[in-house]
């Protein structure tokens, strides 16, 4: 069920909005079980032969978490050094369910292709979200044996994993950055300007993705198609299809955060930011400090430092942050174009902690100021990240390595754009689109800011309140009119993770 169809905008969430603050007049505790069971029903709508999937994961890791914590708990030195155990079987068993349907398939035809045998297993399906709600379970235990996290009642971990905004593309959730809000009574009341900020963010998040994803998406595309199938684009269209993935996947993503923070804010929740304008980042590390958060944050706290960090020399670190960076990419999908991408990423955060090293702190501040090298700095950024973003969207390593042979060769300019003709497009609207998109994304404002203000202003002013409700109805009517008018109804890229 995605977030920008009728059935979600006009049946499912008006009844969930519904039956939770009435349920919540007269118990809390049925108003948690409400929206467990309505998130439980909105993973089914979409995958429902994974349904029993997730819940016997949502059971399985509330046991290892109950064993850890007692163990934890007691004062028996021998329990106490059991709880590690249970979080290294917990962890096991994570990773080996999310291996077993992201990665067999993947390690078969590999091994096929090295041995020439023909072993088959069969194609295994990926469960939708499963490697978010995978991720967001591991946290959960470790934080329960590294931090002392407890949850002793079954309804609210399972809302905390299958809670619908977040469940199949993220944020990557710990329990203490959620849970916590469900046992104030101020979350079971209806407050109109929650509600009304959030609808507002609900609405510029749809349009990110209707509009402005979708508006750009079919000259990426055409000519990622095209490259993928063993024709070599032009030099045009080659930068074209890199810069209009780049903007679509950026919309996309932002889109599907301000929906997911929308949607919690008209229940009285709070999710942590997951998307902080990333393409204003002035070097890789800022920019993995604003693309997809809780995932970067994920990595950092639960593989780069356990593997050491930077805490073993100079050497260990840069070959932490390549791990890291690589197991990063074989995350978002069971593809060598992916490994690619994460070594890529890992090579790029490299040479920017050795330039950083190099430097020193004294000329790292000084440069920092200085206009001309923020400029620079900023723009080979972004060719770092449009380079990886054209081998984390082609298909086939062949696909990538033709788009980025086209990218270097001038002489293969060709301003007909030949595919884009034959995939019906027009190669100069193509280009408006990229343009318009980029100084959006670039200079833009920040939706986080503008939903905390409409939150605010939401608060104290009923005038602004009402006019903003009105609005934010309109507006997504008018864009749910958009999608419903088209062939068919694109799903956010994320879900593909």
């Amino acid at each position: 069920m995605l977030f920008t169809t009728a059935t979600f905008i006009c049946l499912f969430l008006p009844v969930v909005l519904a039956g939770f603050f009435a349920i919540a007049r007269f118990s809390h505790g049925a108003a948690a079980l409400w929206l467990f069971l309505a998130s439980v029903v909105f993973y089914g709508y979409w995958m429902p032969e994974f349904t029993l999937l997730l819940l016997g994961s949502i059971i399985g890791n509330f046991w290892v978490g109950t064993r850890i914590s007692a163990s934890t708990d007691s004062a028996d030195a021998g329990q106490h050094a059991r709880s590690k155990h249970w979080l290294m079987f917990g962890v096991a068993v994570n990773l080996a369910l999310l291996s077993y349907f992201k990665y067999a398939n993947f390690f078969i035809d590999n091994l096929n292709a090295m041995l020439g045998s023909g072993w088959d297993i069969g194609r295994v399906i990926l469960p939708i979200g499963i490697s978010f709600f995978t991720f967001t379970q591991i946290a959960y235990l470790v934080d329960t044996w590294r931090k002392g996290v407890r949850e002793h009642k079954f309804v609210h971990y399972g809302l905390f994993v299958t809670y619908f905004p977040h469940l199949i593309a993220g944020p990557v959730l710990h329990h203490a950055q959620m849970m916590p809000q469900f046992g104030q009574s101020e979350t079971y009341r209806f407050q109109a300007a929650n509600f009304t900020a959030g609808l507002a963010i609900f609405a510029l998040g749809m349009f990110k993705k209707v509009v402005l994803a979708d508006g750009v998406s079919p000259y990426a595309d055409a000519i990622f198609a095209a490259a993928d199938a063993g024709t070599t684009p032009s030099f045009a269209e080659a930068w074209l299809g890199a810069i209009a993935y780049t903007v679509q996947l950026y919309f996309d993503f932002s889109g599907y955060s301000d929906m997911a923070i929308g949607l919690s804010w008209m229940v009285n929740i709070r999710l942590p930011f997951n998307f902080n304008a990333p393409y204003q980042a002035t070097n890789i590390s800022d920019f993995w400090r604003r693309w997809h958060m809780s995932l970067s944050q994920f990595l950092r706290d639960y593989l780069y430092i356990a593997l050491g960090g930077n805490r073993k020399g100079a050497i260990r670190r840069y070959v932490n942050l390549m791990a890291t960076m690589v197991l990063g990419g074989l995350w978002h999908g069971a593809s060598w174009s992916f490994v690619l991408w994460g070594f890529l990423h890992g090579l790029f955060l490299g040479v920017n902690h050795a330039f950083r090293a190099l430097c020193g702190p004294r000329w790292c501040e000084r440069l920092a100021h200085q206009r001309a090298f923020v400029a620079l700095s900023w723009l080979l950024t972004m060719l770092s990240v449009t380079v990886a973003w054209v081998v984390f969207r082609a298909e086939t390593l062949a696909g990538a390595l033709g788009m980025l042979a086209s990218m270097v060769k001038p002489a293969m300019f060709d301003p007909a754009h030949t595919l884009l003709w034959n995939a019906g497009l027009d190669g100069s609207r193509g280009w408006s689109w990229c343009a318009a998109l980029c100084a959006l994304a670039i200079i833009g404002p920040n939706s986080n800011h503008i939903g905390s203000r409409l939150r605010t202003l939401c608060q104290h002013r009923a005038t602004a309140r009402h006019l903003l409700a009105g609005l934010s109805f309109t507006a997504v009517g008018f864009i749910l009119t958009i999608n419903l008018m088209r062939d068919s109804v694109s799903a956010f890229i994320y879900f593909n993770f």
